[in-house]
């Protein structure tokens, strides 16, 4: 088991081999057992009705929805809805509980940790892990960073359910949460000690009663030992339980889990459940009550997240475009301005052909404006830096935000073409190229722009927004204006696709598309130089492109864009569009919806107690089988019918087998991964209380698969200041020759790495990473680390993304003291120096989980303080207490430490 962000963690493509693991509440549903999703989902729900519940009650409204077990996701978000007086986001609640979800599942990768599942009694650990991971949310929220939130969340809440399933809280008979699980200044009690008899064998399978007595009546807590490959543990300990437990088969026999209904104590599946559910809930609290309710509502998706980012081309020959292009960013942030979608962020990135950035990034719309209407043409003339700018916003801005290039040019950093694909699939933001014309035409408006730039720069643009789901559209400085509407139609919140296509080469063909009574707002592009096109309703009604206001919709012109917006009545059903042209084109049918299609490619693992998944940060292998994650968001029923890899320019069509693994989530496995790009298209059937429809989407991103792999070694947190090292290696079975390496994080840490890598064909290399965050890093940052790896000739590329928190310790960080007085070796008691009101004066911070640094006291010649020998002195007195390796309790630094504990913290020599 693994967690996606609290420790560094490389997810690689075809494990040889995946040994089965202690995993604790099932994550695939069986047996009518509740799932980690489940009880994650289930206290998201709650915990979302008691917030809106209460703001209703604040503010003096009825609040009727019954705050229960029955909780769905529509019915809470038409409630807060109701509260907040606004229309809520269902599409990203869904997404917020999937990506919590997916983070929550990949912790059972950490197949060997006791501290992730609470296993071999090792309880303290599994508490930091929790505290640590609090804290992390708590960080990337406060930095806006959402998703890494959710990524801290969903690891910390496993390692929180799974105290509930693995030890005997629930057989002491206690029926709350354990708080000290998510309260560290309150203590450990009672826990078993290493010599403690804790059980006796089970009679045959029957294990209800295996806890010894006087453990129970001493409310001792214990948990399950677990060894793969060894069956021995101390004597008289609790085992797990399960076929692959090897410590079950040994005196004493049988276990106490209560992973699921058929567990050894499967009986008290249910209780356990329950509690987890509750523990779930309190931890949810313990982050609304820190971060605030606006906060809290951005972090479950119920809030507007989304980010608008702008890349400006200043090179001198868009002198006259810059100024119409402030005005198109004007309108469009005014007209959103107050709004339910109104953006939660602005970013923006000026280059020209000297360089590129900074980037600047604000929540206030008013400091955003007055930053684009600072930007001035520069006097160069030759192309610019544009693949640096957009690929510094793609590694800034959050997942999923709306990008739009404006630019005249070709670009001079075309060797970062596949470094920004790359980008654009990891973070499925969509990216819009705005190409205006050249000074050296500026009289000629209306002439195209392939006669002012290459078809191969023109193809560079269009490759890059096909890969998104985005457009390139080709304007002058007179129709720039009009861009407006599709810039408005892209930011358009609950936007989702419906089919996206490519033809290159062109030929002539009929589509056809499902519309759904979900959607509204349908619109329907069809950019190109000279595609024409007729549509055609589900009751046989058409109209030619060529018409401007027709029965369908009306028609606006952009350039070499053909925007459709179909009229509001009887969207619902099959639509077709007949399409022929002499060049490439593309077509793409968005709508605003709740109901959206996430996907993610995972791995599968294979354990004694039902299968488990984890994301995959890395492409999959051509030619090889592989398992993606489906999610439907927004609908409380789905049935899926089709889910189908979709070549993205060709006809090569790939199905997938499904398999539910909750009411709309599924896993689809396909027994290959096309040659080129991509799509993941769904198709399927939307049950509600009176109806059932068909519906269809599309991953508005394009996917690639690769035939490199990387591989990196697992590492732990990583310290402010400190240089982090981490060794990977690059395999390849085709091409031999020089490798090309890059390595960034998605907060711009100083990155070192080798440029380029020799491998033989088929043959691999090792390399290695050495990056530093800065000092004054917060702790619990979390970042991302991406390695990529491109094959000579740009011929193939693959990256590997670990994810990575910043702790402040020192070099024995991890313990601290209790009692304010501490005994010297000379028997005396005192104050350390700088000490004040229980919290030392001296250089410190009060985030809960950092070391407490202090000044060294009575050092000859002022030394500075080491771990192996750091002296305190008592006031004027010269008393020094020189610490050694001698640990007196091992308990966190926090904030709400009572005044009787000291902050420092050591961490033992040994």
């Amino acid at each position: 088991m693994v967690s996606l962000v609290v420790a560094a963690v490389f997810l690689l493509q075809g494990a040889l081999f995946q040994p089965p693991q202690a995993a604790a509440f099932k994550v695939l549903p069986a047996d009518g057992s509740l799932t980690h999703q489940q009880i994650t989902e289930a206290a998201f729900l709650r915990k979302m009705a008691e917030v809106c519940r209460d703001v209703a009650a604040a503010r003096g409204q009825e609040f009727t929805l019954p705050i229960n077990n029955k909780l769905t996701v529509t019915a809470v978000q038409r409630a807060c809805s109701n509260s907040y007086s606004s229309l809520l986001q269902i599409s990203t609640f869904s997404l917020a509980i999937s990506q919590t979800s997916i983070s929550n599942a990949a912790v059972d990768r950490k197949q060997f940790s006791t501290a992730h599942h609470f296993d071999n009694e090792d309880f303290k650990n599994g508490r930091d892990l929790i505290t640590k991971g609090i804290a992390a949310v708590k960080v990337s929220m406060k930095q806006g960073r959402y998703l890494s939130a959710r990524s801290s969340l969903g690891a910390a809440c496993h390692t929180l359910q799974d105290f509930y399933s693995h030890s005997n809280w629930v057989e002491l008979g206690s029926t709350a949460p354990f708080s000290p699980l998510i309260r560290p200044e309150l203590s450990l009690n009672n826990l078993a000690g290493p010599n403690t008899k804790t059980c006796k064998s089970c009679v045959g399978k029957d294990c209800s009663d295996n806890i010894l007595q006087e453990v129970l009546q001493q409310k001792i807590l214990t948990s399950g030992y677990f060894r793969l490959l060894l069956s021995t543990k101390p004597a008289g300990k609790c085992s797990h339980g399960g076929l692959f437990d090897m410590t079950s088969y040994e005196d004493p026999t049988g276990g106490i889990n209560k992973d699921d209904i058929s567990s050894s104590h499967g009986f008290l599946h249910q209780r356990a459940a329950e509690i987890a559910i509750n523990a779930t809930i309190d931890l949810l609290e313990d982050i609304r009550l820190a971060t605030g309710n606006v906060t809290f509502l951005r972090l479950m998706g119920l809030s507007q997240t989304s980010v608008l980012a702008f890349v400006f081309d200043t090179t001198g020959s868009m002198s006259n475009y810059i100024a119409e292009a402030k005005t198109v960013t004007f309108s469009i942030i005014d007209s959103r301005r107050g709004t339910s979608e109104e953006p939660s962020e602005y970013i923006l990135v000026p280059f020209n052909d000297q360089g590129f950035g900074p980037l600047m990034k604000t929540e206030k719309a008013d400091t955003f404006k007055e930053r684009i209407n600072s930007l001035s043409a520069s006097d160069g003339s030759n192309p610019g830096m544009c693949l640096s700018g957009l690929l510094l916003t793609l590694t800034q801005a959050p997942p999923s935000s709306d990008i739009f290039v404006f630019t005249d040019a070709s670009v001079n950093d075309t060797e970062l073409k596949n470094a920004v694909e790359a980008m654009i699939q990891i973070t499925k933001s969509t990216v819009t190229f705005l190409l205006t014309n050249s000074i050296s035409s500026r009289s000629q408006q209306n002439v195209s722009l392939s006669r002012l730039l290459s078809q191969s720069d023109i193809q560079l643009y269009r490759d890059l927004s096909h890969i998104s789901g985005g457009q390139t559209i080709e304007v002058t400085n007179s129709t720039l204006s009009q861009a407006t509407a599709v810039i408005t139609d892209v930011i358009a919140a609950g936007l989702v696709t419906v089919l996206y296509i490519e033809r290159s080469p062109a030929i002539a063909e009929i589509f056809s598309f499902v519309l759904d009574p979900s959607l509204s707002n349908v619109t329907v592009y069809v950019t190109g130089d000279s595609p024409v096109f007729t549509l055609y309703s589900p009751t046989g009604v058409s109209q030619s492109g060529s018409v401007a206001n027709g029965p369908l919709g009306d028609i606006l012109t952009v350039g070499n864009l053909k925007r459709l917006k179909i009229l509001s009545d009887n969207q619902k059903g099959e639509w077709k569009i007949s399409i022929s042209s002499t060049s490439s084109y593309t077509l793409k049918v968005i709508g605003q919806s709740s109901v959206d299609v996430l996907v993610y490619f995972v791995e599968i693992i294979e354990g004694g107690h039902g299968d488990s998944w984890a994301q995959s940060f890395t492409r999959p292998f051509i030619g090889r089988n592989a398992t993606l994650f489906v999610s439907v968001t927004g609908g409380d029923s789905v049935t899926v019918t089709d889910v189908l890899l979709v070549e993205a320019s060709g006809s090569d069509v790939v199905n997938g087998t499904i398999k539910a693994v909750g009411a709309t989530d599924f896993l689809v496995n396909v027994d290959r991964i096309p040659e080129g790009a991509f799509v993941v298209q769904l198709k399927g059937l939307l049950n509600n209380s009176s109806s059932i429809s068909r519906f269809q989407r599309q991953s508005p991103t394009q996917y690639k698969g690769s035939r490199i792999t990387i591989t990196a070694q697992s590492q732990n947190i990583a310290q402010p200041g400190v240089p982090f090292g981490l060794n990977f290696t690059v395999t390849s079975n085709t091409t031999g020759g020089n490798y090309t390496i890059r390595a960034r994080t998605d907060l711009g840490f100083s990155v070192s790495f080798p440029r380029y890598l020799i491998l033989v064909t088929g043959g691999s290399a090792q390399g290695s990473v050495t990056l530093t965050a800065p000092s004054d890093t917060e702790s619990g940052t979390v970042f991302t680390l991406t390695i990529e790896a491109e094959a000579p000739g740009s011929t193939d590329l693959n990256y590997a993304i670990g994810g990575l928190t910043e702790y402040t310790y020192d070099q024995r960080a991890g313990y601290i003291w209790r009692n304010t007085g501490v005994s010297s070796p000379q028997g005396g008691n005192f104050q350390p120096q700088g000490w004040q009101g229980g919290l030392p004066r001296e250089r410190h911070t009060l985030e809960r989980g950092l070391q407490w640094k202090y000044t060294c006291g009575g050092r000859p010649g002022g030394e500075p303080c080491t771990w192996r020998h750091l002296a305190y002195t008592k006031a004027a007195g010269g008393i020094t207490l020189a610490l050694t390796s001698t640990v007196l309790e091992e308990l966190r630094a926090s904030r709400r430490n009572s005044p009787e504990e000291n902050i420092a913290r050591i961490r033992s020599e040994e």
